[in-house]
């Protein structure tokens, strides 16, 4: 629903418009990567419901040849409800459903997919147990691993042994550094206190502050791109997705991080969190802005 803020708690507004468009999590990071340039493979699991064919059709139609779609018998698709106020800030209420049964069988069927793979990305909206092994899998066969730890949970401690990259966004990184972040000096604080508890490199996505990264050995802060905010829902998929994508293509972290920070700023321009923008608008707003790397 559009709405001009958002409602108070028992408060009935009459939202401007509503509609229903696809997304999760992880189907929006992986168009963001395909429309970055990336070949992917996806992995997810729906139910057999009436949204089984919507989020196949999605899939099929935005260009995504690779993907592998498990089917349970028992929960109904993952979905959500988005409130988008005027200023384009949102607030989201999930369900994952199915997602929530990916087994470990259904990860060993995508090791092979993994094996292929410069970089395999996962969020918390499927199970902990199945993101665990995969994660592992990956590691194993020495594959850049990217945990996007949201939806929020204190479960993201047990994966990070098994992460090279985390990408929380501020509120994420104050509930993991137990810190709050208040401006780019707080953000450099708890980017070093999630490193040194997961050993992994830490990007923190802050919105209109831009992104802080922290690799272990040197920070780097990158200014937002300017954007006329319309929807900020799939600003941190587009982020994630992009990132990925990026390095796959053999970018540096903080390259990879520049280059998704100027995918999200557009994407933050459209309406619907699936609404990713197109490669060359990228390389545009790029050469439109002199955003430059701040490292210290």
């Amino acid at each position: 629903p559009k709405v001009y803020r958002f409602p108070n708690e028992g408060e009935t507004l009459v939202a401007r418009e509503t509609t229903m468009g696809p997304g999760g999590k992880g189907a929006n990071q992986a168009l963001a990567a395909h429309r970055a340039g990336a070949q992917i493979h996806f992995a997810c699991k729906i139910g057999r419901d009436q949204f089984n064919h919507f989020a196949r059709n999605h899939i099929e139609s935005i260009g995504i040849g690779s993907f592998t779609f498990y089917e349970s018998e028992l929960s109904t698709t993952g979905c959500a409800v988005i409130y988008v106020n005027d200023e384009g800030e949102n607030m989201i209420a999930m369900s994952p459903g199915a997602n929530h049964e990916l087994s470990d069988n259904d990860i060993i069927q995508l090791s092979h997919f993994i094996a292929e793979s410069d970089v395999f990305i996962v969020q918390m909206e499927n199970n902990l147990a199945a993101t665990q092994l995969a994660l592992k899998c990956a590691q194993k066969m020495q594959v850049t691993t990217i945990l996007n730890p949201a939806p929020w949970s204190s479960d993201v401690a047990t994966l990070l042994p098994f992460v090279d990259i985390v990408t929380p966004n501020e509120t994420e990184a104050s509930a993991m550094s137990g810190m709050v972040i208040d401006n780019i000096s707080d953000a450099v604080k708890a980017a070093k206190h999630i490193y040194n508890a997961g050993q992994c490199s830490v990007i923190i996505t802050m919105g209109k502050r831009g992104a802080l990264i922290y690799d272990g050995q040197q920070c780097a802060h990158i200014p937002a791109f300017s954007a006329v905010a319309v929807d900020t829902t799939g600003a941190g998929d587009a982020f994630n997705g992009a990132l990925a994508a990026a390095l796959a293509k053999g970018e540096s972290l903080v390259k990879a991080a520049w280059y998704a920070s100027a995918f999200a700023s557009l994407a933050v321009e459209k309406e619907g969190a699936a609404n990713m923008p197109d490669i060359s608008l990228v390389d545009a707003r790029i050469q439109q802005q002199n955003v430059a790397i701040q490292t210290f």
